[in-house]
Formats: structure tokens, sequence, C-alpha cells
């Protein structure tokens, strides 16, 4: 595999057969689930991979040397700017919490592929996320606005424990509580998502008991509620007991804790992921708080015309020196002929503000929607392909074409369907020339 071709960067300075191994099968199994890897050893080869590709996040093996681990870590974040590349430390966690903060993430030496894809998804939208919350503080900082800041809580960390008590249980109480959390235990999956309904937690650990299946069905549970979807998840094993990995991860899992872990360590391994979460929700708030920045279109709480050209350009500019894809999107109301019959009668206009509200919840929060016109919308997709921008934009299509309108007594409910153009960020192009060619398929799509 070429350089370039590489996501993620694993720095390993081990040398040893077991630790070989071991990243062996790992980079194995990420490239079957589209996280391809490459693995370096020389702190210089790193730093050269950091400068010159597009590597989503960075690896390095804490397990042999954790003090050179901390130290490379400092020196590639040094060189990451302005991406906000993630930095994971493999098997830190094993040090305790003191360790943890050189690293954006500390996760087990012992990695799953499928925990590894599926951290490094997360990990990987919440810095487009970062960068975004930085580049729209720029653009309202601009119109004499105050900067958008991730503030995140410095109220302890609440953790959630699910399970029969045991001498285990009661001894990782005492720890998480000695790295300053808050623990609330339920015995039963009712009492949790009463709990879970009632509270904000930062982070849930479920205890296995005889089978795991009450436990995997919380944290099944736990993915299909939007509220909750993003609470970090840990299985605790029973002596003696196994489960199927690579199923449990996906089933919404976010990390699984061997028997033979040691208290501390499954500790820093939890604070960790809180910590994470916690942040991670400061951002997603920060961006959710910029819609009431006073520069929203009222009706809709999307970007203006005007602002939206100007944070635009600024989006342009950052993904040319992040080297991270831009897409836009068009979308036209189209001009079928009950969407005439309603503009006609004026009952379109009523509908827009609703339909241009419906797009702005529908998109990633990192993406900037914005009303172009009375029935024109624009998506502008930080670190989205062509491809994923076209998708986006028909799914939130799709889901607006489901909605009914009201056309008036004694007139049948309307919908809608939108003429959608996508264009991706050329080497050398504009933001306006990249917008301009969006705009233009909508019209050929139109006339067609």
């Amino acid at each position: 595999m070429a350089f370039s071709d590489a996501r993620v960067v694993i720095y390993s300075p081990g040398r040893d057969a077991s630790t070989a191994e071991s990243l062996a099968t790992l980079i194995e199994g990420m490239a079957r689930l589209a996280w391809p890897a490459i693995i370096v050893r020389d702190p210089a080869a790193a730093l050269d991979l950091v400068r010159n590709s597009a590597v989503q996040a960075v690896m390095i093996d804490a397990r042999s040397d954790l003090d050179a681990a901390i130290s490379a870590a400092m020196a590639l974040r040094t060189h990451l700017r302005p991406r906000a590349t993630p930095i994971v430390g493999l098997g830190a966690a094993a040090a305790g919490a003191g360790a943890l903060e050189a690293f954006d993430l500390a996760l087990s030496g012992d990695l799953h592929p499928a925990q590894a894809a599926l951290r490094l998804e997360m990990l990987a939208r919440s810095a487009v996320a970062e960068e975004e919350l930085t580049l729209r503080s720029e653009t309202f900082v601009d119109r004499l606005r105050a900067p958008l800041k991730a503030a995140a809580s410095k109220e302890p960390l609440q953790i959630l424990t699910i399970g029969e008590p045991s001498p285990r249980f009661l001894q990782l109480d005492y720890e998480l509580r000695a790295l300053g959390a808050e623990t609330t235990g339920a015995f039963t999956a009712y009492t949790a998502f009463d709990y879970l309904h009632e509270q904000s937690f930062d982070a849930v650990v479920l205890w296995s008991g005889d089978t795991h299946a009450e436990a995997l069905s919380i944290a099944g549970g736990m993915r299909r509620n939007t509220r909750l979807f993003h609470i970090p998840t840990i299985l605790t094993l029973k002596p003696e007991a196994a489960v199927a990995r690579a199923d449990a991860f996906h089933r919404g899992l976010s990390d699984i804790i061997n028997p033979g872990t040691g208290d501390q360590e499954t500790a820093a391994r939890i604070i960790a992921l809180a910590r994470r979460y916690r942040y991670e929700s400061a951002v997603r708030s920060a961006l959710d708080m910029s819609r009431y920045a006073g520069l929203m279109e009222s009706a809709t709480g999307l970007f203006t015309r005007d602002l939206f050209a100007a944070h635009l350009a600024r989006l342009a500019q950052a993904a040319t020196a992040r080297r991270r894809p831009l897409s836009v999107a068009v979308m036209r109301i189209s001009d079928r002929p009950e969407a005439i019959r309603a503009r006609s009668n004026g009952w379109l206009d009523q509908a827009t503000p609703q339909i241009g509200s419906m797009i702005g919840r529908l998109v990633r929060m990192e993406d900037t929607a914005a009303r172009l016109a009375s029935d024109v919308f624009a998506l502008a997709l930080p670190a989205a392909t062509h491809a994923a921008c076209r998708v986006a934009a028909e799914r939130v299509a799709a889901v607006i074409a489901c909605t009914a309108f009201d056309a008036g007594e004694e007139q049948p409910a309307f919908t809608v369907d939108f003429d959608i153009g996508v264009a991706q960020l050329e080497p050398g192009e504009s933001a306006a020339q990249t917008l301009e060619r969006a705009a233009r398929s909508v019209l050929s799509r139109a006339v067609s």
C-alpha cells in the first residue's frame, strides 16, 4: 500500500515479535473495514507522513515505552495543524489516568479492528466538527459577533453502572471516584433507562451476567435512541466469559474489558471515553448554538445568502490547507404541477420556512445549510466527496418528500421534490466557482 492511501498512521517504536504480530492483525482487519493503516517505526517517517499526506488519525503504540509515546504525541501534534487530527494512544490507559492527557483517546493495546474502525469514525467526524467550529467562529467574529467556543462542563464526569454489585464492582466504583467521577448504580435495565432518560451521563458501564444478552440489548437500545446514541458503553466481562467482539462492537459497544484487566486501567479507559464524549458534546452544542447567534435567517434558522458566501469561501481555503475534500449541493424545489399550484396560491411560500428548518436539522451539525432564494437551498459539506454529498442531499430530499404541507381548506395537502446539483471543490477552484457548477447542474436537471 502506498503512503498516500493510508487513512491512519500507526507509530510503533517497539520491535518485539508479539507487538509486531498484534499490529499486523490490527492493520489487516482495519483495511477490511475501509480504514487502511500503515505502520512506521521511525519518528521522522511519521512526521513526514503527517506533513505530506491527508491521514485522518494517528495511533501511537504506548505499550513498550510510554514516555517515548507521549513525546511522540507532543512532537506530532505541533505538525498536525491546521488539521484537527486525533491522536490515539494504544495501551496508554494501562499506565493509569495520568497518561491520558497526551492523547485524544486512550484505547486498549489489544485493540480489535471493529472497535478501532468505529472509534476512528467517531474521532474523524469529531475532528471535522472541531474544525468547522473554528471556521464558523471566524466567520461570526468578522461580523462582530462573539467567538464560538466548545465549553465542556467542569462538573464531575457522570458514570452509570448497570448490573448486580460484586466485589469488582465496588473496587471499580472506588477507582472511578478516585479519578473525580461520580457513579450511579442501576441493577436492572428498566432502572437504567429511567436514569438515562432523567439524567445526563458521560459513559455507561455494563456488568455482564451469565450471558451477555441483556448487556448487548441495553447497548443496542441506546444506539436506537438519538439522544443516547453517542454515549460510550463499556462491557466488563466475567472470568471465563467470551463474546463475539466484532458483533458486539457493531451492536453499540465502545469498549470491552477483559477479566484480567486491572481496575486502574479499567477506570482509565472508562474515563478516557467519558472525557472524549463530553468534549465532543460541547463541540456539537456550540455548533448548535450558532443557529441563535443573530446572523441566521429568522424564518428558517439557516445561513443567509451573504453569510453563506463568506463562510463558503473560508471553507474552501481551509479545505485546501487541510487537504480535505469539500462538496456543495444546491437544492431547488422542483416545478411539479402541485408545487406550481401551491406557489400560485401562496401555500408554498408559507411552507418554505418549515422546509428550510427541516433541511437544517437533517444535515450533520458540522455541515452548513443556507437559503439562497425563496425556493433554493444550499449545503456545504466539509470532508465530504461528491458522492457522499449527493447521498446526503438526496437523503434530505427524500425525508422532506414524505412530508405533506397544508394547501388550505378543501384542498389536498401537497408535497415537494427537489432538483439537486452537486459539485466538489477542485484544485485551483474558488468557492464561488464550485457553487456555480452545482447551480448549473440543478438547472440542467430541471430542464431535462
